[in-house]
């Protein structure tokens, strides 16, 4: 779902699939995160699909282009 959301609101991004990668499980764990989806838009931290925070980060991020 949130692939879906992001694509939908034309935000590129890169999937991280921790059951295959060693390093993208390390960092989620570096994160103090076990579960998943966990989404960094920013420095906005989104644990699962939620729908109001993922919108208010993109509005952050498409109002602050770069930082």
């Amino acid at each position: 779902m949130v692939k879906v959301y992001l694509s939908r609101a034309g935000v590129p991004f890169v999937e991280l699939n921790v059951s295959v990668s060693e390093p993208a499980n390390a960092e989620l764990k570096a994160m103090g995160r076990s579960t998943t989806p966990v989404t960094v838009i920013g420095d906005r931290v989104i644990v699962g699909y939620k729908p109001a925070g993922l919108a208010a980060a993109v509005t952050a991020l498409k109002s602050h282009p770069g930082g």
